[in-house]
């Protein structure tokens, strides 16, 4: 009962944050102030009172309009608040209250803001990227290596150890190689339509914060959902050949999977070998 109840108060606490959240998937992309602008408006520039900032409530009850001119809200802002609030639930679910929770909520909201902004804008921010690596180096001195967390892995059975910090800076390393092949070949095919140098600054950060091998994991998945994703796309003719796709995306989704379930996912799969 006592886990229930801490996962739904930690639930609410997502909603907060997640109308946090939404307040940097506005501005940063726009170079704007998080914390020194006041919420307003975006078409009016109204500033908002509060009743109008509860999370999820106030969408709802104000239809997606502003209360002062209309304008319509994007309905982003309301998934993006329900979506940390059942993040936030299910991590403290899954790792208890523990510093793990602590990271893990942090690389929650900060792959959230990874996905959303390269989802709408085709943007994968560098003010956002250099921050969340230097946090995920500092993580890895407290989020212990794989042979810690993965004693019945059949890799980890092995006498092949890593600590936290060598696992995740291999992590970042083999981050990096695996996206240098795509990128170049996609500028090659694509120009500057292909993947961008972003795709490979946050394939370095999954590997810091997962760390070695379980970034293997982090970007098989991304790069498989995507391409499904990608040739359904085509196949429905909903985009055209040459038509950007961000990749972001489902490397930050594949990231925060692989957080929570990718132990048990390269276990599953070392077992079938």
């Amino acid at each position: 009962m006592t886990t229930y109840i801490v996962s739904a108060a930690l639930a609410i606490v997502g909603l907060a944050v997640g109308s946090f959240l939404n307040v940097c998937i506005d501005r940063l992309p726009a170079d704007e102030s998080v914390i020194r602008l006041p919420s307003h408006c975006n078409s009016c520039k109204q500033k908002l009172q509060w009743r109008y900032l509860i999370p999820v409530f106030s969408y709802l009850w104000l239809r997606g309009r502003c209360r002062y001119c209309g304008a319509y809200i994007p309905i982003r802002i309301m998934f993006v608040e329900l979506a940390t609030a059942i993040m936030f639930g299910l991590l403290t679910w899954h790792y208890g209250l523990s510093p793990q929770l602590v990271m893990a909520l942090i690389y929650a909201c900060l792959f959230l803001i990874i996905f959303v902004i390269d989802l709408e804008r085709q943007l994968i921010l560098y003010a956002v990227i250099f921050p969340a690596m230097a946090l995920a180096f500092i993580f890895s001195f407290f989020w212990g290596g794989f042979g810690e967390y993965w004693p019945q892995a059949s890799i980890a059975n092995t006498n092949t150890y890593l600590d936290g910090t060598a696992s995740a800076l291999l992590g970042g390393a083999v981050g990096l190689v695996f996206m240098i092949l795509p990128y170049l070949v996609s500028r090659a095919h694509y120009g500057t339509e292909g993947m961008g140098q972003g795709d490979i600054y946050l394939a370095v950060l999954i590997g810091l914060a997962t760390g070695f091998p379980l970034v293997i994991v982090a970007l098989i998945m991304g790069i498989i959902v995507g391409g499904v994703v990608a040739v359904s796309l085509l196949l429905l003719k909903l985009k055209k050949r040459k038509d950007p796709i961000p990749f972001g995306p489902f490397l930050a989704a594949a990231a925060m999977v692989t957080l929570v379930w990718g132990v048990q996912i390269l276990d599953w799969y070392s077992g079938l070998m």
